[in-house]
């Protein structure tokens, strides 16, 4: 997506943009998934690269101000003993994630739902029904 595609849709990037400008950004690769957003007829898909992350080690949830909430921790841990000199060597590493988005107003918050499939997170966030036609209703006057 170009820029100005980004302006458009309007409430992803602009929550990504001050992330992304920052200068604690070369820091944060190492440990900020690559995020991906896409908007069909029926929803937006937010998809979150997660490669190796059990979904026990993923959290999505609406707070309070009605935003997005993703947090994904991932825990490696390797270990190896060498039965001769009896030396026991650990290898570990520990990523955490933590991100809100602030969520479109057209969102079904009931709806929603997410998955960890392929080392992908993807949350689906269902748009809500739009009335089709006009609507009447009488006014009582007392």
């Amino acid at each position: 997506m170009t820029p100005a595609m980004y302006r458009r849709n309007g409430w992803f990037p602009t929550v990504f943009d001050e992330f992304l400008n920052s200068d604690l950004m070369n820091t944060a690769t190492t440990t900020a998934p690559s995020v991906n957003v896409k908007e069909t007829e029926k929803a937006y898909i937010v998809e979150l690269a997660a490669p190796g992350v059990k979904k026990e080690y993923c959290r999505v949830h609406i707070d309070e101000d009605h935003n997005l909430c993703v947090a994904i921790e991932n825990k490696f841990e390797h270990k190896e003993e060498d039965k001769h000199s009896h030396y026991l060597r650990r290898e570990f590493s520990y990523t955490n994630y933590e991100q809100r988005y602030t969520l479109p107003d057209d969102v079904n918050e009931e709806e929603i739902n997410a998955k960890v499939e392929d080392g992908i997170l993807t949350i689906e966030l269902p748009k809500l029904q739009k009335v089709v036609g006009k609507t009447t209703k009488q006014i009582e006057i007392k």
